[in-house]
């Protein structure tokens, strides 16, 4: 008999609840088992879309939620007891599953009924993703809470989603992001079972109620390999340190959204084959198969994929299912001498790893010492350093460059979707509508037994759910934790020896020209790398900032979410020779703009700006005529020859 076929989902969300609530419904249609939700990144780092830091990032990059209403209107008219939804939500994961909860009772469906997970792995935005809110021991509280909550009150939930795929994404070694990821387990484990909140005897409940989000990369037999090396991991480990016994509850979990981080910019049809690999690395392997899958789509290295890439991207997930004959055999690399010495290998890299890291004090103690985002930030600066030299070869990159033209790529300006510049008035719009309808002395006393809970070591759920039934929004909410529990900023790895260990010729002449250029301006050459709005993906503002130091610039990098006018300052302060800013969340419109002006209204109408991100061509263009000096994009993969772009900028810019 022929197993069932994973859940298939798209990660999906734009510009508003109602648009979004439209094209989930139009994607369920077309065959879609289950719902990925994209939030924006003003919901993920629990802003409403008035606040400062929001300006530009409202409905980009997802859905923008800022309460009860919005939640009810992205759901609209689908029945939430029979849906499985991911929700890709972290900081404020316990905020959205309560807004998902009361949702889901105004419609009739009893949390018990509720199938899902809530991504909310708190150390991995530390790490790679960079939407986190509050310190580790807070989030770390956080979590514990919703996971003794699920448990207890909804038992068919994943209260969190381990997630291994960011770290890939930020260039972890097939070893680092097992070990890294069963250390965040572990973390998150040791917190629930020594807290009190869940019985022992219940333990094994929780276990079997922890999933994983994975990566796969494009060597799928590696990536196969990995997922087998995870289940032996995850089941010994829950076994041992653990004591589940059921082998039913040990079962790995998982849920898999394929390597975005090698999909390209040049000759982008290329990534539709490296998108069905990837695939294969998580369905082959019965015993090691993911449970859902959603896949990107092949212009997602150009900007947001429309609804017709994203139905492509589910198509190639039901041709392998029902067309193919994948489902009717058992696991058909049992007994291969070659699986089984690669996976032996990887089981044993990530032991020794994972054991490391316990000796630090554990996963929360190697991100705060840096450890961890200091490894992740060499692994890929080590990657880059093999692309650039051509020993791992990306297709229509670094090898067989010269292509016919693209009919796929024809028109750019119709090859991606753009949101529309209403959607932040829009929700500007909402947010005070909702805030002048409701009841706001039942907001104020919901919000003043929060700030009480929150001192105490209660569970923070029951108040979380009355404050989403009272009307609060998710900067209100988010607010009173920052109150209580202070902003937190990460380690950005870039400050340890992690440059290239060699680089031969090219480095060192670029390395000659920044020195000689720093003897005619009388001082060693400042570069600030800047991350303005919420964008936390600060994997390629680390490459550059690393490169930079390697070829002798002093780099001014402070991580990521700054205002304009933060990187205005710390330009000013620093007394800096160029700012090189970095968004991929398609606000550099907004964004970058306000930099210049404000660089320009401190009298540094002398010092240049360069944009690196997703940016297509049309936008540079216009940016350029703001005055940005030049624009880097992925296609951009020679950081050497970059940094010596931006020394002639510099020179340029001091007339030399």
């Amino acid at each position: 008999m022929a197993d069932r076929p994973w859940v298939m989902r798209t990660y999906a969300g734009h510009s508003s609840a109602a648009e979004s609530n439209a094209l989930f419904r139009r994607n369920l249609e077309k065959g879609q088992t289950g719902l990925s939700v994209a939030f924006d990144l003003p919901t993920q780092t629990g802003y409403d879309a008035d606040h400062a830091l929001a300006k530009g990032e409202v409905g980009k990059v997802g859905v923008p939620v800022a309460h009860l209403g919005d939640v009810r209107a992205l759901f609209d008219g689908i029945p939430l007891a029979q849906m499985n939804t991911s929700m890709t939500i972290n900081a404020t994961a316990m905020w959205l599953l309560a807004l998902y909860q009361v949702a889901a009772q105004e419609q009739g469906a009893l949390p018990d009924e509720l199938t899902g997970t809530t991504q909310n792995d708190i150390v991995k935005e530390y790490l790679s993703r960079g939407t986190y809110a509050f310190p580790p021991d807070a989030s770390l509280r956080l979590t514990t809470d919703m996971i003794a909550y699920t448990v207890a009150n909804m038992p068919k939930w994943n209260p969190i989603n381990i997630c291994s795929y960011h770290l890939q994404e930020a260039g972890a070694t097939p070893v680092q992001e097992l070990a890294f990821a069963l250390s965040t387990a572990i973390a998150v484990l040791d917190r629930v079972r020594d807290g009190g909140q869940v019985p022992p005897e219940r333990f094994g409940d929780v276990v079997q109620r922890i999933s994983f989000f994975v990566n796969a990369g494009v060597r799928f037999i590696e990536e196969t390999c990995k997922m087998r090396a995870f289940v032996r991991l995850w089941d010994s480990l829950t076994l041992e340190r653990y004591g589940v016994t059921d082998a039913k509850a040990r079962r790995l979990r998982y849920g898999v959204q394929v390597n975005s981080l090698g999909l390209t910019e040049a000759q982008p049809e290329n990534n539709v084959q490296r998108i069905v690999l990837e695939m294969l690395g998580v369905t082959l392997s019965k015993n090691a198969r993911a449970r859902a899958v959603q896949l990107p789509a092949w212009n997602e290295a150009l900007g947001l994929p429309r609804p017709w890439d994203q139905q492509w991207s589910l198509r190639m997930q039901q041709v392998l299912a029902y067309e193919s004959d994948l489902l009717e055999y058992d696991d058909i690399f049992d007994g291969s001498h070659v699986i089984e010495a690669k996976v032996d290998a990887l089981v044993a890299g990530a032991q020794e790893e994972i054991d490391r890291v316990q000796a630090m004090g554990g996963a929360v103690a190697a991100v705060e010492s840096g450890y961890l985002k200091q490894a992740l930030v060499a692994s890929h600066a080590e990657r880059r350093q093999r692309i650039e030299s051509g020993e791992q070869v990306v297709v229509g990159v670094n090898k067989f460059e010269s292509t016919e033209p693209s009919p796929l790529t024809a028109d750019l300006d119709t090859a991606i979707q753009t949101v529309d510049p209403a959607a932040e008035s829009a929700a500007l719009e909402s947010l005070q509508k909702w805030r002048s309808a409701r009841d706001q002395k039942a907001v104020d006393a919901a919000l003043t037994r929060l700030r009480a809970a929150a001192k105490t070591t209660d569970n923070l759920m029951p108040v979380t759910l009355e404050c989403a039934r009272a009307g609060v929004t998710t900067g209100e909410w988010s607010g009173v934790l920052r109150e209580m529990y202070g902003e937190y900023r990460a380690p950005t790895g870039v400050s340890g020896s992690v440059g290239v260990s060699a680089g031969g010729a090219e480095i060192a002449a670029v390395r000659e020209k920044v020195a000689a250029t720093s003897a005619e301006l009388g001082g060693r050459l400042r570069l600030l790398v800047g991350k303005p709005g919420l964008d936390g993906h600060s994997n390629g503002a680390e490459q550059v900032a690393v490169r930079a130091r390697d070829v002798g610039f002093e780099v001014i990098y402070q991580g990521i979410r700054l205002t304009p006018e933060q990187i205005v300052a710390a330009a000013v302060a620093e007394d800096v020779h160029c700012v090189g800013l970095s968004i991929l969340s398609g606000s550099h419109m907004e964004l970058v703009p306000q930099v210049v002006e404000g660089l320009r209204e401190a009298g540094l109408e002398d010092v240049p700006v360069v944009v690196g991100g997703i940016v297509p061509e049309a936008d540079a263009a216009a940016l350029r005529t703001a005055g940005v000096a030049a624009i880097y994009t992925p296609k951009d993969y020679d950081l050497t020859g970059m940094m010596s772009d931006v020394v002639d900028v510099i020179r340029q810019a001091n007339k030399l």
